[in-house]
């Protein structure tokens, strides 16, 4: 097992008793999350991917999520077979961001009315009553909807930390000052994590990123692991057919969404350098998002259409697999990841990785296995790029250890790590939930 995935704060070092259930007790957790599928995005994936190993821990999951009114259909299809109830609340849209949708406040704030009114006209075995704790997912609408209603229940209340907001805020709020977001974000972090029972988060660096907030909630590192079913690989040569692809170019590949904190420009620059040297190389990037636009056009200013492929967004059952299994390197410059799933993601078909080791990244960068820590700059970065693609032994040995490493970040261990925590949550109450309980009982 990789130190990344053990090392944690002394606060969450969980008891192995922990993992079985008191009393033949089905633990239940309600989810809050302001983003889920349709929308694709790393939180989606996390949530989906503790669900289905949650459930093996017999743990019940109750998701509270937002309606999307122009794909419902995507939804439900997409929701299928999680083991969870999903409830999905009225939802408005988000300004300046077409892709999200924030719940309505008046729906959050009759949620414990809702949950026993569903639970009375549904198969479903009880009430509301029955739910020992709360888990938020994402710090908007959920966050205060879900600490409201464990504060009123007396039940622990717990959050994952799942987005860099201090790196994040700049590329959609151009109009004030970075320090001033950065201040904000900060304090925003900590009235509301230090308001929670718990803090989950995805990597040792930003548990540290955290400390040094002032948060002084118990800090939990639990990665999202990766399920068996991402270890199946797809068909390169399918890809490279569709897209018109020759097997003889070298293919760098981005997968993620084409937002403005991913540093995508970055590796469009890289490109622009770097097939100077080598005339076959490509640059696939598979994804959608807000930055796309101006990425295509960067792509124009620097002279590179014939050397970039924008494939946007593909399923991961089918096209995305095939797309991993086409390219030979995978690229990342993004300096905000508080985990960097997606490299695990590539790693898992045995795609080599070529990454800044920012942030959340670094541990999965640092062990160097089939992971190699990129360089900040433009000329270096494309340098070991190239040196990667006249190394076809190297790369082949990368690929064996990507695999190797990717599966000691198993999901079914890191659900059992979160269903350990929740049962720690209520074995024994850390002071915020002691002091709701006797709040409750007077």
């Amino acid at each position: 097992m990789s130190r990344a995935l053990v090392a944690q704060s002394d606060a969450s070092r969980l008891a192995a008793n922990d993992l079985t259930p008191f009393q033949g007790h089905r633990l239940h957790v309600l989810m809050l999350t302001d983003v889920f599928h349709p929308r694709i995005n790393g939180v989606s994936t996390s949530i989906e991917t503790f669900c289905s190993a949650l459930s093996a821990q017999g743990v019940r999951v109750t998701l509270v999520a937002p309606e999307y009114p122009d794909s419902a259909t995507a939804a439900d299809a997409s929701t299928n077979a999680l083991p969870a109830d999903i409830m999905r609340l009225p939802s408005r849209a988000v300004p300046l961001d077409p892709e999200d949708r924030l719940m309505r406040w008046k729906p959050l704030a009759e949620l414990d009315r809702r949950l026993a009114s569903d639970r009375r006209k549904s198969p479903w075995d009880s009430d509301f009553r029955d739910i020992d704790l709360v888990h938020v997912q994402t710090p908007f609408a959920a966050h205060y909807a879900g600490l409201r209603l464990a504060r009123r229940l007396g039940i622990p209340c717990l959050a994952t930390y799942h987005t860099h907001f201090e790196e994040y805020l700049f590329h959609y709020i151009r109009f004030l000052p970075k320090a001033a977001l950065r201040f904000a974000a900060r304090a925003l972090a900590r009235q509301q994590c230090n308001a929670l029972d718990a803090v989950v988060v995805p990597s040792p660096a930003m548990a540290e990123t955290l400390r040094g907030y002032g948060i002084r909630s118990p800090l939990h590192v639990i990665p999202t692991g990766m399920p068996e079913s991402q270890f199946v690989r797809g068909n390169g040569e399918r890809f490279r057919r569709q897209w018109g692809i020759a097997t003889t170019r070298k293919l760098a590949l981005f997968v993620g969404r084409a937002a403005f904190e991913k540093n995508i420009g970055f590796l469009l620059r890289v490109t622009a350098l770097a097939c100077k040297l080598q005339p076959r190389l490509m640059l696939v990037i598979a994804g959608e998002g807000p930055a796309l636009p101006a990425l295509r056009r960067q792509a124009a200013e620097l002279r590179i259409e014939d050397h970039v492929r924008f494939v946007g967004y593909l399923p991961r059952a089918s096209g995305l697999r095939d797309c991993y299994a086409a390219a030979d390197v995978f690229t990342f410059a993004s300096h905000t990841e508080t985990q960097g799933l997606v490299l695990l993601e590539a790693m898992a078909v045995g795609l080599p990785v070529l990454a800044i080791p920012a942030l959340g990244v670094a541990g999965i960068v640092a062990p160097r296995r089939g992971a190699i820590a990129a360089a900040d700059t433009v000329a270096a970065f494309a340098g070991q790029l190239l040196s990667l693609f006249e190394r076809p032994d190297r790369l082949a040995a990368m690929s064996r250890d990507a695999i190797a490493f990717a599966r000691e970040w198993d999901a079914d261990a890191q659900g059992a790590r979160l269903a350990a925590l929740y049962r720690s949550l209520l074995r024994a109450p850390p002071p915020i939930y002691a002091a709701r309980q006797q709040a409750v009982a007077q």
